[in-house]
C-alpha cells in the first residue's frame, strides 16, 4: 500500500513549498486509520503528518493545491471518507478542507 501511494505521486507536482508526494508521504502513517483497519484514533505519527501539512499549507494557492493532491490520491485508494473528515479534529489541528473525493478545492480560502 505504502509503495503504491508513493508510486502514484512521484510525479512530484510542485505545491509551492510542498510537493504532492511530500503531502501524501506526510499522511502515510495515517493509512491504517484512513482505511479503517486501525482503531478510531489516529497514531501520533499520523497526527504529526497532518500537522506538517497544516503548517506548510499556509496560503490559499498552497491549500488548494494540497487539497487537490489529497483529493486525487483519496480516489485511488480505499480511504474511509468519514474517517478522513474526522482526522483534523482527532489530531487537534485546523485543516481548512476535508480530505474527500467530493471536496471543491477551488472554494478553499
Amino acid at each position: 500500500m505504502v509503495s503504491c501511494i508513493l508510486m502514484t505521486t512521484l510525479d512530484a507536482r510542485q505545491i509551492d513549498d510542498i510537493t504532492c508526494s511530500e503531502a501524501v508521504s506526510s499522511l502515510l502513517p495515517c493509512a491504517p486509520f484512513l482505511e479503517g483497519s486501525q482503531p478510531a484514533t489516529p497514531s501520533s505519527d499520523c497526527c504529526a503528518g497532518v500537522t506538517n501539512i497544516v503548517n506548510k499549507a499556509n496560503t490559499t494557492p498552497i491549500r488548494r493545491s494540497t487539497c487537490q493532491c489529497l483529493k486525487d490520491t483519496s480516489t485511488k485508494f480505499a480511504v474511509n471518507v468519514e474517517r478522513a473528515k474526522q482526522l483534523p479534529q482527532l489530531c487537534h489541528v485546523s485543516l481548512p478542507f476535508v480530505i474527500s473525493p467530493n471536496v471543491d478545492c477551488n472554494s478553499i480560502p
